[in-house]
């Protein structure tokens, strides 16, 4: 019996989404709730699972293909499964612009730490993410074998032994037509190209800088900020925080500057409707993070930040950019920011000009911090551990004094870190 499955509702206000992914191909058995394909929406990749069990018949669209909710996803014939497991398909058919399957040869090496007892036919589900499961086949890794430390024992990035080497790709067999190919094509001459198609999270990235430059007037405003008394305060503070499992960086004491910043220039706490021709001004304060994803940069939320402490601050922000980093951040962890903080860390430069992430007006660029000498009020040489911000705003929806006025604040609260706790006395 055939059964077709359409792409589901797989978020409020999600009407279409990109196959990323496919985990069968066609001719391939499949039990229900195994992994079937992962789906990008906005930046968010889901995993979505069989709903039957039986054989693959036929994947109607390519990676690369968005298919709007409710389009035809795949065919699954469900007459063809019996009560025990099915038959492996065999490796000469990929299906249409589907990567090799996470399965590994059985040459594969065993995985070093942990590992569940071998298994003549695999477990029901393996949980482990997309971007995991791709890092695990390209280590030659069986992921059936590897026992995961996460939640309900889902397998991490971490979960994967550290010495395993990569294997060379497989060749693809030339029976997928050219334009579903997943490998970058490469044209051979004096000025050797190597393809590489823009889709995915890129694409995403790509739509919404060229939709923020198009649409918002950027203008960027920089302030350097003397963060030595920051650097003494935090580093007093590290040990403290990292006996509870979290690393203290100097985002969290940004993150609160930066609502101080907001109290006092409430229009850079926004987001604008050009459609209506309105600003509209937000009362929570929902920072987000610009963080190094697997694919590309992404954004999550930290929520109501004014409500927390340095240790929240530090402990969210670490979940989210190691949940980030392994591709299980949910849509709405990447959705409804008001004001956006950019930083490379040590890697932070001398200066940027940060897009911003639209529809929000604001976005401040966090750079590293160099230690130099500078001259004191006293008239003194003394060292100075020196940091640089920078701030683009939508010149369109406010003047450049505004971004002058909330630097100036987060200036003051990041040279005298005291103030930031003044509000909990």
């Amino acid at each position: 019996m055939a059964y077709e499955f359409r792409l589901p509702d797989i978020g409020e206000g999600v009407a279409e989404g990109e196959i990323v992914q496919w985990f069968v191909r066609e001719g391939e058995a499949i039990r229900e709730d195994a992994p079937l394909v992962s789906v990008l929406t906005d930046k968010a990749n889901v995993e979505i699972p069989s709903p039957k069990t039986g054989r693959v018949v036929r994947l109607h669209a390519a990676v690369g293909e968005k298919v709007k909710v409710g389009g035809l996803l795949v065919t699954i014939d469900t007459g063809s499964a019996g009560t025990g497991a099915a038959p492996p398909a065999p490796l000469s058919a990929p299906a249409r612009g589907s990567p090799a399957p996470s399965a590994t040869p059985s040459t594969a090496p065993a995985p070093a730490g942990p590992a569940a007892p071998a298994s003549s036919s695999p477990p029901d589900r393996i949980l482990a993410s997309p971007f995991v499961r791709r890092r695990a086949a390209e280590l030659g890794v069986d992921l059936s074998r590897v026992r995961g430390s996460g939640p309900a024992g889902r397998i991490l990035e971490s979960d994967l032994p550290a010495g395993a080497v990569p294997i060379p790709a497989a060749p693809v067999a030339p029976t997928a037509p050219a334009r579903t190919a997943t490998a970058p094509a490469r044209s051979e001459g004096p000025d050797s190209i190597t393809r590489i198609p823009i889709r995915g999270i890129r694409r995403v990235i790509a739509e919404h800088m060229t939709e923020s430059k198009h649409k918002a007037a950027h203008f960027t405003y920089v302030e350097e900020i003397d963060v030595s008394e920051l650097v003494r305060l935090r580093d007093r503070m590290a040990p403290h925080v990292e006996k509870q499992g979290v690393r203290l960086s100097y985002l969290p004491f940004i993150v609160k500057a930066v609502v101080q910043g907001l109290r006092e220039q409430p229009n850079l706490n926004a987001t604008v409707d050009d459609e209506h021709g309105e600003l509209w001004v937000h009362s929570a304060y929902q920072i987000g993070i610009a963080v190094a994803g697997p694919e590309g940069l992404i954004v999550p939320v930290v929520r109501n930040a004014d409500t927390k402490s340095v240790l929240l601050l530090a402990r969210e922000i670490q979940g989210l950019a190691e949940r980030g980093r392994e591709g299980k951040l949910t849509r709405a962890e990447l959705t409804g920011s008001t004001f956006t903080i950019t930083s490379l860390g040590a890697l932070g430069g001398v200066l940027a000009t940060p897009i911003i992430n639209y529809p929000e007006v604001g976005i401040l660029g966090v750079h590293k911090i160099v230690r130099r000498p500078v001259y004191r009020s006293d008239g003194s040489i003394g060292p100075a551990d020196l940091m640089n911000l920078s701030i683009s705003v939508d010149h369109r929806m406010l003047d450049g004094i505004v971004a002058a006025q909330f630097l100036a604040v987060v200036k003051a609260n990041l040279e005298d870190p005291h103030r930031l706790f003044a509000d909990m006395a």
